[in-house]
């Protein structure tokens, strides 16, 4: 029984530890040159909603938020791990999980631009590859953990199940798939009033936009071999004042404040996008998933 107690407490003084270095390095990341984002050069009105809020200066672009991030970073067992990120984006991920020691890091990024970025990231200790996330090129059991926040939402069904049997086919057996993604809730929701939430976000942020369920996203794990483990909700609250102290720090979300003041296009993206969200937050969320897959002889 002591036993037990011991590792116990240690397990939760390891994430608390985990979680701290996560926080911290989120925290601090240098702040985004807009000049150096991908879609730079495209108008305002044109560029994707994630690359418009970058281009405010907003780092944390989760449905679920920097609380949920590190919640499902935590347990996926990075320390001493070969980690495999897919679409790191801006990096800030890549930085938090690279901060708390990983064997080795990989980021799969299909944009070039944010591949560059995390590729200065991960420098001496990891890479980024330039490809898409349902074909990495990355060799069968290869993975301890594989990571991907916030970017199964966007693609449609057939891509979903593509990228989702990539993570399985590079994971060893053991290894732990960590997804954080925008929901719909109830489980029960009707079809009509979905379709009507992902031709609405579509609009808002110029992706075509296709999320699920808390139930659909376990599902979709499932269906490619994998156990899910955990699973975690929290409002869908992304631009929310709020929210955007929580994940940014005041000074950044006086940033974001001024950047989006001083910029009448850019107010005009920022502010669609907020009341879309607003509209449909009831039946909003991001959820966080912890799967597993079996080791053969289980």
């Amino acid at each position: 029984m002591a036993a037990g107690c011991s590792s116990a407490l240690l397990l939760r003084r390891l994430r608390s530890e985990i979680a701290n270095a996560i926080l911290a390095y989120m925290a601090t990341h240098a702040e985004t040159s807009a000049n150096a984002l991908p879609f730079a050069d495209r108008p305002v009105e044109r560029a994707p909603g994630h690359w418009v809020l970058a281009r405010a200066g907003k780092k944390v672009l989760r449905p679920g938020g920097l609380a949920l991030s590190t919640w499902a970073l935590k347990r996926a067992g990075i320390p001493g791990a070969h980690v495999v990120e897919f679409a790191p984006g801006l990096g800030v991920t890549a930085g938090a999980i690279i901060g708390v020691g990983p064997a080795s890091y990989v980021g799969v990024e299909r944009d070039p631009d944010a591949c560059a970025r995390v590729n200065a990231i991960a420098s001496g200790v990891g890479r980024c590859v330039n490809a898409d996330a349902a074909e990495t090129g990355l060799a069968d059991q290869s993975a301890d953990v594989v990571v991907g926040e916030a970017m199964l939402s966007m693609q449609g069904e057939k891509a979903k199940r593509a990228i989702v049997g990539e993570a399985a086919r590079i994971l060893r057996p053991g290894g732990r798939y960590v997804i954080h993604e925008l929901a719909m809730t109830p489980t029960t929701i009707d079809e009509k009033v979905a379709t009507e939430i992902r031709r609405a976000l579509a609009r808002a942020i110029n992706v075509n936009a296709r999320p699920l369920t808390v139930a659909q996203w376990r599902a979709c794990l499932e269906e490619a071999g994998l156990v899910v483990e955990e699973t975690r909700t929290a409002p869908m609250a992304l631009l929310r004042p709020g929210r955007v102290i929580a994940d940014e720090g005041l000074r950044g979300a006086l940033r974001i404040l001024r950047n989006v003041a001083r910029d009448k296009e850019l107010r005009g993206r920022v502010m669609t996008m907020a009341r879309t969200f607003n509209k449909y937050n009831h039946n909003l969320c991001g959820v966080a998933i912890v799967a597993r897959k079996p080791k053969e002889d289980q």
